[in-house]
């Protein structure tokens, strides 16, 4: 486990490196492309963000949201993702919704520093930005990664 500390600086560096950003967010889209398809259905993207638990919880305490309301909001955010009105999420419009999301994060962080603490094996693209920062600043850290 570890402590990381970003702001959005630390954000936007990482989606503007088109290199670290695209191999992070097409590693994070095939993982969440269950059947291989290369498209992810409105239910294969739910299950990506009910494992985030974003809409179940507030500030780490669980919440009861009806089970009607987070079907609505879940719908919501597949067709946010589904530009094209498809019906399934391509890799194009998962990298731009993605990009539109952490630049979002980005600016909601402005200047200010956060810490996170992150389990070693975290996956998470702001543990990505953080570790493409600290491999900025010490390129050694970049083989201990």
């Amino acid at each position: 486990m570890g402590v990381v500390i970003i702001d959005g600086s630390t954000v936007r560096a990482f989606v503007t490196d088109d290199q670290q950003f695209t191999k992070s967010v097409d590693e994070r889209f095939a993982a969440l492309d269950l059947n291989n398809d290369g498209v992810l259905s409105r239910s294969e993207l739910r299950k990506a963000f009910e494992s985030l638990r974003l809409l179940e919880s507030h500030f780490g305490v669980d919440v009861a949201t009806p089970p009607d309301e987070l079907t609505q909001l879940y719908n919501s955010i597949f067709e946010r993702f589904d530009c094209d009105g498809s019906g399934t999420v391509d890799l194009q419009e998962f990298r731009s919704e993605m990009k539109k999301i952490l630049l979002a994060v980005a600016d909601g962080l402005g200047s200010c520093p956060i810490q996170m603490v992150l389990e070693d094996d975290d996956q998470s693209f702001l543990k990505k930005a953080a570790d493409l920062e600290a491999a900025k600043l010490d390129p050694n850290h970049a083989q201990a990664s």
